[in-house]
């Protein structure tokens, strides 16, 4: 249970698409003006990120990477397909992307108008590549060893995403009321306002999430020193058995 909650913090928070990677920058910049055209592409790409990641990582796993094809035929287990991963997983992207346009397109008019131009965008969207991309590079190196990694993974990068934007849109509805300086309007102000939220996140680097799992050590108890009794001597009867022993050798 921890290592999903590991992960899911850490791609939210500290490996954060904008923030950490500044993908998908594009669109992030473009859609942030209003905070209900934020939450709506934000929830968009989270859809796609969280159907798109797991996809590709069935498609790796058991069809491009080397000897994936074994369970095919064991003639094919020297094969490796590993170079067509960027093509396979842009089509895949640019398929649910299809599929989500045409979702919001019937459900809500308003949201598709208003997103425009970067809703059939969000095929192309770094931000949802790199998710694959990254998914592809922890499982060869053994940080995700099955499906419920790349399902939390997709999952908590979208909210990242999500929070990012909104956060950005939130704060830029309220510099309209702002005097800001003439050549800072517009992007200028935008790209500053991303650089300072950027290093607040990278506050988020410095949480050893490891700490979470860590179990109290158990106490050492060292045994108590062992008392060795000494016995008494009876001072006075020593004293009255020398003076005996001296009368004895008198009267000799």
């Amino acid at each position: 249970m921890f290592e999903y909650i590991n992960i899911f913090l850490k791609s939210m928070f500290i490996d954060n698409m904008v923030f950490a990677y500044f993908l998908g920058m594009c669109s992030y910049l473009a859609v942030s003006k209003k905070v209900s055209t934020a939450i709506g592409l934000g929830i968009a790409v989270t859809f796609v990120l969280v159907i798109s990641a797991p996809l590709n990582y069935l498609i790796y796993k058991y069809v491009l990477e080397a000897g994936a094809l074994a369970w095919l035929d064991p003639s094919l287990k020297t094969m490796d397909l590993s170079f067509l991963n960027l093509i396979i997983f842009i089509a895949v992207v640019a398929t649910l992307v299809q599929l989500v346009e045409m979702i919001v397109e019937k459900f809500s008019p308003s949201l598709y108008n208003s997103l425009g131009i970067f809703l059939p965008l969000i095929a192309v969207n770094c931000a949802i590549l790199g998710g694959s991309l990254f998914m592809q590079l922890r499982v060869d190196t053994g940080a995700y060893q099955n499906i419920g990694h790349v399902i939390t993974f997709g999952f908590s990068s979208g909210i990242g995403w999500l929070i990012a934007i909104v956060a950005l849109a939130a704060i830029r509805e309220k510099m309209e009321y702002s005097n800001v300086l003439a050549p800072l309007r517009g992007l200028g102000i935008t790209f500053i306002l991303t650089g300072l939220m950027a290093i607040g996140f990278m506050s988020f680097g410095g949480i050893d999430i490891n700490l979470l799992n860590k179990k109290p050590e158990a106490k050492l108890e060292t045994p108590a020193p062992a008392v060795v009794e000494t016995p008494v001597v009876d001072s006075v009867q020593v004293a009255v058995d020398s003076v005996k022993v001296d009368s004895t050798q008198v009267v000799k």
